[in-house]
């Protein structure tokens, strides 16, 4: 089955999320979770994306990025292949840590940046059956939990570098009304069930207006059918193995480097026999 096509051109927004597989935990303590939040730091600079929002759950995160460059697939591949690198080499573990391919949306801020931003913050307190309102009891928790954005955005703590708080303009247009507003959005949030902006998705693909869900049909309107997503596809594979390469430059150990081209690079285990001295792929 063909993957989807992304929807991507440079000043694009997007929510981005994915799960651990088998939807198992991608964080095991406080020190993944820093670790993770300094690969998307790195993320973030070598790729030029906008951070605007983010909450880290124990086996999935939830991210708002800018491109300005129309680099997601290029971006959130190397953001998850370097922290599963790092995670396994962590925790002495083999195999794939997320399941799949991350998924986006793209957002149109204007329209639906105060709901996304306050949906992806309630995320630690809001109830699994999304029917239940969200109990009053858990402000306290939210207000204390430190892996999400929700922090910075009411100036409880230091904004890091990486984070831009330029969609909190939304709630006002001084800095000290801005985050008044905001706090009383998230205290209204309280005692009631919240919707999922995402099940505003404009053919599951755009959470935003009519002008943005005609430029992505464009765009896909555009794209010669299949043979797009072929070469999307080939083209995704040489920039995951050209990350997996590079990282695996800079291990010692022979091993290691084989299982990272491999595992995560995608490459066949036939063509690196000859590089690493083997007669054969089985030697790989």
């Amino acid at each position: 089955m063909a993957r989807p096509i992304r929807v991507q051109f440079p000043g694009a927004s997007y929510h981005v999320t994915a799960r651990g597989n088998e939807r198992k935990e991608v964080y095991r303590d406080d020190d993944d979770r820093q670790i993770f939040l300094g690969v998307l730091e790195e993320c973030a600079e070598r790729f030029r994306l906008a951070i605007r929002a983010f909450c880290l759950m124990p086996n999935h995160y939830h991210l708002i990025a800018g491109t300005p460059e129309g680099n997601l697939s290029r971006s959130m591949g190397w953001l998850q292949t370097v922290y599963s690198v790092r995670f396994n080499r962590r925790h002495k573990r083999i195999g794939h840590l997320f399941q799949g391919r991350f998924k986006a949306h793209l957002v149109d801020g204007e329209v639906y940046g105060l709901d996304l931003i306050k949906y992806i913050h309630l995320n630690p307190v809001r109830p699994r059956d999304r029917w239940k309102p969200i109990p009053p009891e858990r402000r306290t928790e939210l207000l204390e939990y430190p892996w999400s954005s929700h922090r910075a955005y009411l100036g409880l703590e230091k904004c890091p570098g990486w984070l831009s708080l330029e969609w909190l303009g939304f709630w006002g247009r001084s800095l000290r009304e801005a985050r008044r507003a905001y706090s009383e959005g998230i205290d209204a949030s309280f005692g009631k069930p919240i919707e999922s902006p995402w099940e505003k998705a404009k053919g599951g693909l755009v959470v935003g207006s009519e002008s943005l869900w005609n430029k992505a049909k464009g765009i896909l309107e555009s794209a010669p059918g299949a043979d797009e997503i072929r070469l999307i596809a080939k083209d995704r594979l040489c920039n995951r193995k050209e990350i997996a390469a590079g990282i695996a430059r800079n291990q010692t150990d022979k091993r290691l480097q084989l299982w990272i081209r491999v595992r995560l690079g995608g490459e066949r285990m036939t063509d690196l026999a000859h590089e690493f001295g083997y007669g054969d792929g089985s030697g790989v």
